[in-house]
């Protein structure tokens, strides 16, 4: 692992880059133009050096990945955590790693178990678990909630990043779009061939205009809450 790799030796000259710097101009290029276009000669050209020099910085492409989730992760500011209400805590966890997704969307195709504790993830991950000491469960069963916060966050974020991009492509309004996929869903659905669904849906109407991702994300996020605070999770 790069982390346990130290950054430099005591001797010979200083190096002329530090990770950070390599990190940030990673992270510059993928919010510019997605984590496809990061590569090793591209980041080296960011920084001014050579492409083989780049890699006495950084070996491998992995730990390139693992500087700039980690570069992502010193962004989280969870400041004003605990303060000892837990439920509104993960609340404020929620929108804030919403918030830095949204800033990095890439985020979403690298947060994984491989690059879940780097430094700063690590620091984020005890903010968190000191905001959980009000919840009655076992550590485990909190690490499970945050793992389960975050891949809430990142399935909401992916919807949200492919709406957008969709929105771009397409010579129509999403207004338009809802509208037709709305008439089209009333007709299958009055079909009788799904009397459940069909059922749920009338409880529930389709929305003519935008899809409301505030509203669904704050509904999903305190669902979640719900099943952990009604100590469904203690065991």
């Amino acid at each position: 692992m790069i982390w346990t790799r130290p950054e430099r030796t005591g001797r010979g000259p200083r190096p002329a880059h530090t990770r950070a710097e390599i990190a940030r101009a990673a992270v510059r290029i993928a919010d510019a133009d997605g984590i496809e276009a990061v590569s090793m000669r591209r980041v080296a050209a960011e920084i001014g050096c050579g492409t083989m020099s780049l890699y006495n910085y950084v070996p491998r492409k992995e730990d390139l990945y693992e500087l700039m989730v980690d570069a992502a992760a010193e962004e989280h500011d969870l400041s004003a955590l605990p303060t000892g209400d837990w439920r509104a805590d993960m609340l404020t966890v929620a929108r804030d790693t919403r918030d830095l997704m949204r800033r990095h969307p890439w985020l979403t195709r690298l947060l994984s178990a491989a690059y879940g504790f780097t430094p700063n993830t690590l620091r984020h991950l005890e903010r968190c678990m000191a905001a959980l000491e009000g919840l009655d469960a076992t550590g485990g069963a909190k690490l499970e909630l945050l793992s389960m916060i975050n891949g809430s966050v990142m399935a909401f974020v992916s919807n949200e990043v492919a709406a957008a991009e969709r929105a771009r492509a397409v010579p129509w309004t999403p207004e338009e779009e809802q509208a037709v996929r709305n008439a089209y869903l009333t007709a299958e659905l009055g079909s009788g061939r799904y009397p459940h669904l069909a059922a749920a849906v009338a409880e529930n109407p389709a929305p003519t205009g935008p899809h409301d991702y505030e509203a669904a994300f704050e509904r999903a996020v305190g669902r979640l809450l719900d099943a952990f605070d009604h100590g469904g999770s203690t065991a």
